[in-house]
C-alpha cells in the first residue's frame, strides 16, 4: 500500500513538471506577402497552391467558392486588369490554426484600351488563412470591397 502511494505521488510529480508545449502563431504578414508577391509577378500557378480547397472570394454581390472557381474567376480573369497590388494593414491576428489581416489596398488598373490612362483602384480587404490538416497555411477567405476607380495622375 505504501509503495502504491509513493508511486502515485511520484507520478503526480512527473506530470506536474512537464511543460505544456506552446504552439507559435504564424506570421500573417509573411503569408500575405507571399500572396501579393505571386499576384504582382502574375504567377497564377503559385497562387493556386496558396488557396485552400474550400476557399472563398467575396466582393460585393460576387461570391466564388472552392479553389478551382476562385482561381479561374478571380485570379485568372482579373490578373491581367490590375497590377502593383499593395496592402496597408489596419488589424491582424493569429494563433496556431487561423490568421487574418485586414485593412486597405491600392492597385493600378490597366485599361482595356492601352491608349487610355491607367486607373488607380483602392478599397478595403480581409484575408483569412487557415492551417490545413497537413499543417500547411492556405488562404481560406478573401474579401475585397473597392471604391470607384480614379484616373491615375
Amino acid at each position: 500500500m505504501k509503495s502504491s502511494l509513493v508511486m502515485f505521488v511520484f507520478a503526480l510529480f512527473l506530470f506536474s513538471c512537464t511543460k505544456e508545449e506552446k504552439k507559435e502563431a504564424v506570421n500573417v504578414q509573411q503569408l500575405n506577402q507571399q500572396f501579393i508577391g505571386a499576384w504582382n509577378s502574375r504567377n497564377s500557378a503559385q497562387l493556386d497552391t496558396l488557396f485552400a480547397e474550400d476557399a472563398h472570394f467575396v466582393q460585393g454581390e460576387v461570391h466564388y467558392s472552392g479553389r478551382s472557381e476562385v482561381s479561374q474567376k478571380w485570379v485568372r480573369e482579373t490578373m491581367g486588369t490590375i497590377e502593383n497590388l499593395r496592402i496597408f494593414p489596419v488589424s491582424s491576428g493569429a494563433d496556431e490554426n487561423i490568421a487574418f489581416e485586414g485593412g486597405t489596398f491600392t492597385v493600378d488598373v490597366i485599361p482595356s484600351d492601352r491608349q487610355l490612362p491607367k486607373g488607380e483602384g483602392e478599397g478595403n480587404f480581409l484575408l483569412l488563412w487557415k492551417k490545413n490538416d497537413k499543417g500547411a497555411w492556405k488562404l481560406h477567405y478573401a474579401q475585397l470591397e473597392d471604391h470607384p476607380v480614379q484616373v491615375a495622375r
